[in-house]
């Protein structure tokens, strides 16, 4: 244990001396409360740290201890349904120790030391292995088996390996002299190793029309969710993160509201998993890194977070981290580069925001896992972003966007008019477009595809036929071209609009969004078809079967053949009205 004395404290920044033996990164105490920090500077003997708790009463003088290790995580059995703090503190042992409000310089062991866990082996004495291979299995939650993997660095023969009921510090194996505990620990800041990084290319199954069918992201990808307050960003994360169909579920409340995490502690429990039929928060593991909590563990919550999500790729998992919101935790470095006395760049923010917002998302991808195995995992990022005043060429949008594959962009006139999820279909994107068109076409629906290029080219044409209609009025239009006004509308209102508060609208499988689509489109077909035989726009408007397209998005997911029954009647009110039509003009 290597010692040094305070010369400075300026916040959550500290600055010690005789610090000569101390590393960049290393972990130390500070003060006889021995608050956590981390060495984030070095200049000789001279450290400059941030601490991840409130420093009130630390002085000049005082001491500080350094462990020699870097910030690092433990990884194993009993993380999910867990919630952490932004150093992997658990907070209901927290709680426990000191009550409601967290005494300084306290800490408790992420994981359970004295809980038991069933350890089941998969390899035998003999077996030469190497890093990544799997030693044996522990079922964590109903729907989750963890891994217990060979740590890296870690490889030769197996000498001992037996099944039975052990703690996480117990030693399950012995490999060439080493023993091999249920845990692994792990540097925050530096992304766990795998063989190499596959192109994704499978779509990332959200239960959001506007999201699945128009901007998907792909199992490995990249997506951003930049929107000014209150245009439906964390609704939004909580939405993929309630609905998504990842085998695990990173959720980091990097610096929002504590009210919006206490919805998420409330909400997660009771929520049915689509894909597994059990509870939600048996794949979740919470970060729980609120706006009141030290401005310093905001930027330590972003790396703990994707470090477990990592561990649990490495696995073969497929896992999705929500990360809300990124602002938040580039705020953090803000503050620590001014007290750093660096020199600033645009609008404060130090000149290197933009390679830690890219080493952050590059943590993500789908990579064949180290093992012997073959096994296949993937990492999916997504940033909720708060540009102050919704103003997107500010530096952390634009940093992020530069990174990005999708970009979800909230406009808060849709949610000013009640159009929720706020995605603005013009100005969104999606660069993983072709792949999952592809994808979606040879495995689920070969007309997807085309059904989605349709509408999308309404969705266009609205907005050239809309500036007409501005200056003219829309009874200057021809019959065809009102007629996609109305289906665009539809579109809008119909499809695009989903209300994350109703119990059947809430998720919407692709089958249904298809169902929905086709429905939609058909009806622009007929009605197309009705024009040319002499009906007018204002008796297709009028038709009986709009309303029951418009509620067609509260059919249950086991009664698709409702979609038929309204196709039939569709198609009978049409040829009603043309006969009639034909009739009159007779």
């Amino acid at each position: 244990m290597k010692k040094g004395v305070i010369t400075k404290v300026s916040g959550p920044l500290i600055e010690a001396v005789n610090m000569e033996n101390a590393n960049i990164h290393d972990v130390v105490e500070v003060a006889e409360y021995k608050l956590i920090g981390e060495i984030i500077e070095m200049r000789r003997d001279k450290a400059s740290i941030q601490v991840y708790e409130e420093t009130t009463g630390v002085g000049p003088g005082e001491q500080v201890v350094t462990t020699g290790m870097p910030l690092s995580v433990e990884l194993g059995p009993g993380m999910l349904g867990q919630i952490y703090d932004g150093i992997q503190r658990p907070l209901n042992e927290l709680y426990d120790l000191s009550g409601e409000f967290i005494d300084r310089g306290i800490t408790a062991p992420p994981l359970d030391r004295n809980k038991v866990w069933r350890f089941e082996p998969s390899a035998q004495v003999g077996d030469e292995v190497k890093p990544g291979d799997i030693l044996g299995t522990v079922k964590e939650t109903e729907v989750i088996t963890l891994k217990i993997m060979v740590p890296p660095g870690v490889e030769g023969k197996i000498e001992r390996i037996e099944a039975g009921d052990y703690k996480v510090e117990d030693s399950v194996a012995t490999i060439s002299g080493q023993d091999v505990t249920m845990i692994q620990r792990w540097p925050v800041r530096r992304g766990r190793p795998y063989q190499n990084k596959i192109d994704p290319v499978r779509p990332l199954m959200t239960g959001q029309r506007v999201i699945d069918t128009f901007f998907p992201v792909a199992k490995g990808g990249t997506a951003a969710i930049p929107g000014p307050f209150g245009s439906g960003k964390t609704v939004i994360q909580h939405q993929l993160a309630k609905w998504a169909d990842a085998d695990i579920i990173v959720y980091i409340g990097c610096g929002e509201r504590g009210n919006e995490m206490t919805d998420v502690l409330n909400e997660f429990p009771e929520i049915i998993d689509p894909n597994t039929g059990k509870s939600l928060m048996e794949k979740v593991v919470l970060i729980a890194n609120t706006s009141n909590m030290p401005v310093a563990a905001r930027e330590a919550s972003i790396y703990t977070g994707v470090t477990i999500g990592e561990f649990y790729r490495d696995m073969g998992y497929s896992v999705a981290l929500m990360a809300d919101s990124t602002s938040r935790w580039a705020e953090a470095l803000r503050e620590m580069s001014g007290r750093l006395e660096e020199m600033p760049g645009d609008e404060g923010y130090p000149a290197y925001l933009g390679s830690r917002v890219a080493d952050f998302y590059e943590r993500a991808g789908v990579v064949n896992c180290l093992g012997s195995d073959n096994r296949t995992g993937s990492l999916t990022i997504i940033g909720a972003v708060s540009p102050p005043g919704g103003d997107l060429s500010e530096p952390v949008t634009q940093s992020t966007l530069r990174i990005v594959k999708v970009f979800w962009g909230l406009d808060y006139a849709l949610s000013h008019s009640r159009h929720f999820p706020a995605i603005n279909w013009l100005s969104s994107y999606s660069l993983y477009q072709d792949k999952v068109d592809r994808y979606i076409d040879e495995n689920i629906s070969d007309s997807f595809s085309d059904l989605r290029k349709q509408a999308m080219s309404l969705l266009q044409e609205e907005q050239s036929l809309q500036e007409i209609v501005r200056l003219v009025g829309q009874d200057t239009l021809s019959d065809e071209d009102q007629l996609k006004l109305l289906t665009a509308k539809s579109l809008r209102e119909d499809f695009l609009q989903q209300n994350a508060f109703d119990d059947i609208d809430t998720y919407c499988s692709l089958e249904k969004q298809k169902r929905m689509l086709e429905l939609i489109l058909t009806f622009h077909d007929h009605a197309l078809e009705g024009i040319v035989k002499g009906l007018y726009i204002r008796e297709i408007d009028r038709m009986k079967v709009r309303e029951r397209i418009t509620r067609m998005r509260f059919i249950p997911e086991d009664e698709f053949e409702k979609f038929e029954d309204i196709r039939v009647e569709m198609e009978a009110e049409f040829r009603t009205l043309i006969a009639d039509r034909e009739a009159q003009d007779a």
